[in-house]
């Protein structure tokens, strides 16, 4: 599990590409002070095994599901991307739950600066933008960020001068492509309620009552604050 708050930038040195899938080496700093072979490392977002490491550089496989979900196939070698290791047991939790299974991408519409802040807008599909509400939180790039604007088609995010020197996301580009992972806590709800339907439905099908023990409904997660 990772927070979304980024600890440094690294760079990628090579890319070993196979048929479908790809291997990355990738140099960094701060991460290896505490870094072993197995650990899980958040690149842009991404989840990656580190199976080889060295001084200052770690290796990871990207599996082809995985370059087919994210940005992870555009990487050459000098390619800035964010890194964060897994966040420890005693740490602060300064972001929000990011898993590091991607959800899909956005593009890059318009970046607009208003005096110390830059606005980012993102295009993305209905799939992704189901899950985004203003105010809430979505990792761009594995980056923690509060939802500023949510449109038909796009949301927005504003990006403050800390943020914008720590991470590559303002050294991007309109019409660059990025990570988006989702706030994980919607999504558990909407399958939670889809399984309650579906699990009554199901009983009501078979002509019988479904008691209160273990049921959840919309209503029932609507007085406990969830919806």
């Amino acid at each position: 599990m990772f927070t979304g708050i980024i600890e440094e930038v690294g760079e990628v040195v090579s890319v070993k590409r196979g048929k479908v899938s790809s291997r990355l080496k990738i140099k960094g700093g701060r991460i290896f002070d505490d870094i072993n072979l197995g650990d899980s490392i958040a690149v842009n977002g991404v989840c990656l095994t580190a199976s080889a490491l060295d001084r200052d550089t770690f290796e990871a496989d990207v599996m082809a599901e995985t370059l087919r979900r994210t940005n992870l196939g555009t990487f050459g070698p000098g390619t800035k991307v964010n890194l964060e290791r897994a966040m420890a047991a005693g740490g602060r939790f300064g972001g929000h739950i990011v898993s590091g299974h991607i959800d899909g991408t956005g593009r890059i519409s318009a970046m607009v600066r208003e005096e110390n802040a830059v606005w980012v807008t993102i295009l993305t599909d209905s799939g992704i933008l189901k899950y985004i509400i203003e105010k809430g939180s979505v990792a761009i790039d594995g980056i923690s960020l509060t939802v500023a604007e949510v449109g038909s088609g796009y949301f927005k995010v504003s990006i403050i001068p800390h943020t914008g020197e720590e991470t590559i996301l303002l050294k991007k580009r309109e019409g660059d492509i990025v990570n988006l992972e989702n706030d994980i806590v919607g999504k558990y709800v909407e399958h939670l309620m889809n399984f309650t339907a579906d699990f009554q439905g199901s009983e009501a099908a078979a002509g019988k009552t479904a008691g209160s023990s273990g049921n959840i409904s919309a209503g029932f997660l609507a007085e406990n604050g969830f919806i």
